[in-house]
């Protein structure tokens, strides 16, 4: 079996930029999960955006050509309802694999990104590939198919957040548990200095007093007893114009190897580091599926 090597396309990194000229703040979500399929382990680009015009979900399936263009694209709105529900048939590499949704009663809380009540489905000879949702035993029962043999794995998740005080994203540091609910409150006027509250699950785990400061640093916090870096870089909310720019937190495991480590201080300026970057392609054996997601919040302060 080959062993093919490349590296995730810059393109899919920045297209979900919003830049302060648009008129109409864009909610973005980017998940990358490593699945198998046709013998490969390949990246799986789940990819969210919504505004007051549109809301749609783009997935990506890596090939071996160097292109990546959508391989689904699914509207969303919600006066499209004869779209919530559907399937379609794509090739990747020459495989062919059947794609099932249903967004009919999907619940949304405040993010692209359904928070329940939904499906989404990927089919290859009759093994569920790649599956997300809560209702997995519906694909299952209804399509009679059969799980894959190792569960898609979420180790990338960006997401671009627009707000005045308060940011809230959710993540999954545990495939075990539930995903945890994640806000970034601030207080910028007033008689007080500056500050910050980071908190998990409604416990503030980081306070930043003196924000003008400590606008950039680093912290590790324990969620179910796992220890949890958290980089912070606010400088944009203190010093430019609202909206121009965005703060950045990164939440990744604490526990690195020394190849991470020495990445460490990448992740840590206001560029568009990516976790994500690397090998998309992986042999079907000897490949580890123990990585971890490393989560990137981008949060745009608006007046």
């Amino acid at each position: 079996m080959s062993f093919h090597l490349t590296t995730m396309p810059q393109n899919l990194v920045d297209d979900d930029q919003p830049h302060a000229s648009n008129k109409t703040p864009q909610n973005t979500v980017t998940c990358v999960y490593l699945t198998q399929i046709g013998g490969y382990w390949r990246n799986v680009t789940v990819f969210w955006a919504k505004n007051t015009n549109t809301h749609s979900l783009n997935i990506y399936i890596d090939s071996m050509g160097s292109e990546l263009h959508p391989n689904c694209k699914i509207d969303l709105k919600p006066w499209y309802f004869w779209a919530k529900k559907g399937s379609k048939t794509i090739q990747v590499d020459g495989y062919q694999i059947e794609v099932y949704w249903d967004f009919r009663s999907a619940k949304f809380l405040g993010s692209p990104e359904p928070c329940s009540d939904f499906y989404v489905a990927l089919i290859y000879e009759e093994e569920v590939v790649f599956l997300i949702g809560d209702l997995k035993q519906k694909v299952y029962k209804k399509m009679k198919t059969r799980p894959a043999e190792v569960e898609g794995l979420l180790f990338f998740k960006k997401e671009h957040v627009f707000g005045k005080k308060s940011f809230v994203t959710r993540a999954k540091f545990d495939p075990n548990r539930k995903d945890c609910e994640i806000v970034v409150e601030s207080s910028m006027l007033g008689s007080k200095d500056p500050e910050m509250w980071i908190s998990i699950d409604g416990i503030v785990l980081i306070h930043v007093k003196n924000l003008q400061w400590k606008f950039r640093g680093n912290q590790i916090v324990f969620i179910n007893k796992q220890p949890i870096e958290v980089f912070w870089d606010v400088h944009t909310w203190l010093f430019l114009e609202p909206g121009s720019d965005h703060g950045l937190f990164i939440f990744k495991h604490g526990q690195q190897d020394s190849d991470s480590d020495r990445d460490d201080d990448k992740h840590s300026g206001t560029g568009d580091s990516d976790c994500s970057v690397g090998s998309r392609y992986y042999s079907a054996y000897g490949t580890s599926t123990n990585s971890q997601l490393c989560l990137f919040l981008y949060a745009w302060k608006m007046e």
